[in-house]
């Protein structure tokens, strides 16, 4: 699709991004959904976002200087505020000639300029929340803007004066991902394979390459006999992960990088892996029941918050890495895959945090600004638990 095959543009909004997959994903299903509507999009990123994989062809890349604000040197800091100040500039220069409605922030240093500049120019700002803890970013603007979306019922870090203008939407997911919703939970019989996915994040992750597969051989032999497994690994990692699952006698397809994802967790029974927000909205649009391991350095530890919803529900098993071995991971995998109907119960479990909707419900939110129908929301600091309806008069 171009922005030529749209003549019905009613509206203009910004999308500001870090350049990462967590903070962009979403925001290019929000794009997709508001281009889909009718409206013309922009997005604000830095250098890694504007050449990101999947960006779309429609949607125009504008790269801002972004400082960072970090650490204890003051040096640092002055470099960080001047180029930030330069970037909210710039913004204010688009912004006078795209004129746009709404700037919606998805988090990161990147998006911040351009906040402050939509704040500065009286332009409604909204941000969304991938994490279950509020970022950096998302809370310093928390104050500034006017609404703020979130992906989980219950956010650290987010102030109780903010719930007022608060709002649950879920994290909107790939189009690919999300059609899987509807399709049934894979045949897991008493004797049939027993398909497990693992992935440590676009990297993949080293502590899954060493505990895995010796977790996955000291599984009885009614599951071990059964396994099936397809697992990302670095590339210098590979060679010795496929040695463990040969002396394992497992059989394992590895690689760094697949492109088929959404297939390959069509397929699977069982997710292992870490915890960011993407992941987990994923997890929970299809239905998979997981095993989960947090990324100990995450910021304000906001992976071990975002698995709190699955593992509530029964849906996923949390394992902190320093307690993440062979043994634990066995004994965590029996517990979810003691029988098929375990299995499948936890798969519905997942699949009931699923929130579909969040790109639909985020544009919902988003057109509220800009002369759109006003949209009755789901309040986190309110009553309302039903998606978004238009008002009736």
């Amino acid at each position: 699709m171009s922005m030529q095959s749209t003549p019905d543009v009613s509206r203009h909004y910004v999308l500001a991004a870090g350049g990462t997959g967590g903070h962009l994903i979403p925001a290019f299903a929000l794009a997709a959904e508001l281009v889909a509507r009718g409206h013309q999009v922009a997005l604000i990123t830095d250098e890694r976002g504007a050449a990101i994989p999947g960006k779309p062809e429609y949607l125009p890349a504008h790269v801002l200087p972004a400082g960072r604000l970090q650490g204890k040197n003051p040096i640092g800091w002055i470099k960080g505020l001047r180029a930030i100040w330069a970037g909210r500039n710039l913004a204010l220069d688009f912004f006078r000639e795209f004129e746009p409605s709404a700037v919606i922030g998805f988090g990161g240093y990147p998006a911040l300029p351009a906040l402050l500049a939509a704040t500065a120019a009286g332009i409604p700002a909204v941000i969304h929340e991938q994490n279950a803890v509020l970022g950096r970013v998302n809370r310093f603007l928390a104050g500034r803007v006017q609404a703020i979306a979130t992906a989980y019922p219950e956010v650290q870090r987010l102030e109780q004066s903010h719930l007022g203008k608060t709002y649950l939407v879920g994290n909107p997911v790939r189009a690919e991902v999300l059609e899987l919703r509807e399709q049934p939970f894979p045949a897991f019989t008493g004797d049939g394979l027993l398909r497990v996915l693992v992935t440590g994040g676009s990297q993949g992750a080293r502590v899954l390459s060493e505990v895995v597969p010796d977790g996955l051989a000291m599984l009885p032999p009614a599951l071990r006999t059964r396994l099936q497994v397809t697992q990302q690994c670095r590339p210098e990692d590979i060679a010795a992960v496929r040695e463990r699952y040969a002396a394992h006698d497992i059989p394992a397809e590895l690689g760094t990088y697949f492109e088929d994802m959404a297939t390959r967790l069509a397929d699977a029974h069982i997710f292992i892996g870490r915890a960011g927000a993407s992941t987990i909205a994923e997890l929970t649009a299809v239905g998979r029941p997981a095993i989960l391991i947090p990324l100990p350095i995450a910021t304000d530890d906001h992976q071990a918050a975002n698995t709190a919803e699955m593992v509530e529900t029964g849906g996923a098993r949390a394992i902190r890495q320093e307690k993440f071995t062979a043994v634990e991971l066995a004994k965590q995998i029996q517990a979810i895959a003691k029988s098929p109907e375990a299995l499948a119960n936890a798969a519905h479990a997942a699949w009931n945090c699923g929130r579909p909707h969040a790109a639909q419900d985020l544009a919902d939110l988003v057109e509220s600004f800009g002369q759109a129908p006003l949209m009755d929301v789901i309040r986190m600091g309110g009553q309302k638990q039903t998606r978004m309806q238009e008002q009736t008069a």
